[in-house]
């Protein structure tokens, strides 16, 4: 599993117990995290500058890619939900390039201008997806996962 924004280690740790000792698991985040699971690798950077082959050679290809990256909030609604697009849009990118077929993508949106295209992106490439919304997440939220299910090709 490639876990993209990683920080602060909970997803790693999830996954981690569900892939057990001999799963390999690779995260990305701009900010180091130190975490002692033996099947897990954690590089620092940031994913819209890293390539898609160099994270392919960590692990890949992947059966699962989770992003739970939130852009750096202003406050500004059109802002943050414009850089919350860039994440996803980046994250569904890597996920099409590193996961074997069949694989599994989660990402995280804010509901935004760009919504519609980029559900219908994952749709295309996935034979299922399915929008959840965290039951912990505020009624008010515009945080939404987009969940594709088995990459097609």
């Amino acid at each position: 599993m490639l876990d993209l924004g990683c920080r602060p280690g909970s997803w790693l740790q999830y996954a981690a117990r569900r892939v057990g000792e001999s799963g390999a698991l690779v995260g990305v985040d701009r900010q180091p995290l130190e975490i002692s699971l033996p099947q897990a690798r954690v590089l620092v950077g940031d994913v819209l500058e890293m390539d898609a082959v160099s994270l392919r050679l960590e692990e890949g290809p992947y059966d699962a890619v989770l992003s739970d990256m939130a852009p750096d909030t202003t406050g500004i609604r059109a802002v943050d939900q414009l850089r919350s697009e860039v994440l996803f849009e980046r994250a569904l990118d890597l996920a099409l390039a590193l996961l074997a077929p069949g694989g599994h993508f989660v990402g995280k949106l804010f509901q935004g201008p760009e919504w519609k295209r980029l559900v219908e992106q994952a749709r295309g490439r996935f034979e299922r997806v399915v929008i959840e919304k965290p039951a912990g997440s505020r009624r008010e939220s515009i945080e939404m996962y987009v969940v594709g299910l088995r990459k097609k090709g």
